[in-house]
């Protein structure tokens, strides 16, 4: 589409971030020296382990290069088997068949707590945790433990605090990125006015908006309340949930600022919401999303990451600017030896991270990578924003709840935010709904 002559002056107004929202490199300030160990020292000739997980395709070819890192270093040989999204059922089988994988990569935190209370993990070694708290922020080892025990390595991680947009419309209307969410709704409300629909936002799919609700809430209520709230100790009914769906309604509440409404948004899936912002005939301007969504617009448009599909960081809401919502895949060890707990050491340097990052299609928590280390610039300084926010990472809310309340379509967060997006004005129903459901799952 081509876009109308802008007639807003907040449409030709930079922002505030230019290029420092879109720096490319990671401050040095992020990069030390630490945090280099290899495997080189680790005889573990002959010896075998396997490894299951969720990844298939591309990510498993990248993996098994990882590991052939590791098993030329050590002598070991390390089978990778993917279970895809039948990975609990699996793991759960072989578990009560006394046939455990040595380490098995966990997409959840919420799935680590469950094998770590049927005692089917074992506690990282010392070393290990040495590795990781030389390579990573202190937030990411908590988010691998259970009640003060580590047990995971993050290895692959999300960012989900991001906005994907099409640079193209932007340089035609005189757009710039936002940094405040003031900013941003400004920004949405002018691209309206000159008739392109800022938001395609992918309703049919509940995970989408509870993003969109994580990055809202994690913003106005801060890194502890989000804590707080994720164990459910506030209820759903706090003040400050209020606040944050509040703010949601600022978007979700005027229909021009959607593609399609809030009724076309709740028929709208995550790839096609994708695909609209980055078509070669563009129907939106903006996606909210992880940086997985350069996958999807590599895959699915003639669109190229970094070029017409750029990110900027989701807008700051108050005081925490800093602040990003993450997922990632932990690898746990399942078996007690020092094969297992060398491979988990391995995975945990800067080594193999830089190995992953040349290839592609991957971010590291790791600080001591630099935006040179990956393949790709963009997931350069998409890393860039993991590592400066620090402690103040936060997993995925939705990801860290029983299943029953934070992963199921038509139920728990996922129908309550649809809802609440066919209907933003109902707060405190919406805040009721929420906070019934989570005790329910929380067996309160």
């Amino acid at each position: 589409m081509s876009a109308p002559t802008p007639t807003h002056s907040r449409l030709l107004r930079p922002l505030g971030v230019g290029a420092a929202a879109l720096c490319l490199t990671l401050v040095a300030t992020a990069c030390g020296d630490g945090g280099s160990a290899s495997a080189d020292g680790a005889d573990l000739d002959g010896q075998a382990l396997e490894i299951v997980g969720p990844w298939a395709g591309d990510e498993q070819k990248a993996f098994e290069q990882v590991l052939a890192l590791f098993e030329e270093q050590t002598g070991a040989s390390v089978s990778y088997s993917g279970a895809g999204d039948d990975l609990q059922t699996v793991l759960q089988t072989r578990i009560q068949g006394g046939d455990e994988p040595d380490v098995a990569l966990i997409p959840q935190a919420g799935l680590i707590e469950h094998f770590a209370e049927e005692g089917a993990l074992v506690p990282l070694s010392d070393e290990v945790s040495q590795v990781l708290d030389d390579n990573m922020a202190g937030a990411w080892t908590e988010i691998g433990s259970v009640d003060g025990t580590a047990y995971g390595v993050y290895l692959k991680v999300a960012n989900k605090s991001l906005v994907w947009y099409n640079d193209d419309l932007f340089a035609e209307t005189g757009a710039a990125p936002p940094q405040t969410w003031e900013e941003f709704v400004g920004l949405s409300e002018d691209l309206a006015d000159v008739g392109i629909p800022p938001l395609s936002i992918a309703g049919a799919d509940g995970w989408v908006l509870t993003d969109w609700f994580e990055n809202v809430y994690l913003q106005t209520a801060g890194p502890e309340m989000y804590d707080q709230l994720a164990a459910h100790e506030i209820p759903w009914t706090d003040p400050s949930v209020e606040v944050a769906l509040e703010t949601l309604a600022e978007v979700w509440g005027q229909e021009q600022l959607m593609l399609g409404g809030g009724n076309g948004s709740l028929q709208t899936d995550f790839p096609t919401s994708v695909v609209n912002v980055y078509s070669d005939d563009p129907d939106a301007a903006m996606v909210v999303g992880a940086d997985f969504i350069g996958g999807v617009v590599t895959a699915s448009t003639n669109a190229a990451v970094g070029d017409t599909a750029q990110v900027f960081p989701f807008p700051h809401v108050g005081g925490e600017g800093e602040a990003v919502v993450v997922a990632g895949d932990a690898a746990v060890a399942m078996t007690d030896g020092e094969a297992t707990m060398e491979l988990l050491r391995f995975l945990a340097t800067e080594e193999a991270a830089r190995e992953w990052a040349a290839i592609g299609g991957f971010v590291s928590p790791n600080r001591n990578l630099t935006a040179d280390d990956y393949a790709d610039p963009v997931l350069g300084q998409v890393a860039e924003q993991i590592v400066l926010a620090g402690d103040s990472v936060r997993f995925d809310l939705s990801d860290l709840q029983p299943a029953a309340f934070g992963a199921t379509v038509g139920d728990g967060m996922w129908q309550t935010l649809q809802d609440f997006l066919a209907d933003p004005s109902d707060v405190e129903g919406t805040m009721e709904r929420l906070e019934d459901e989570a005790a329910r799952a929380h067996g309160e």
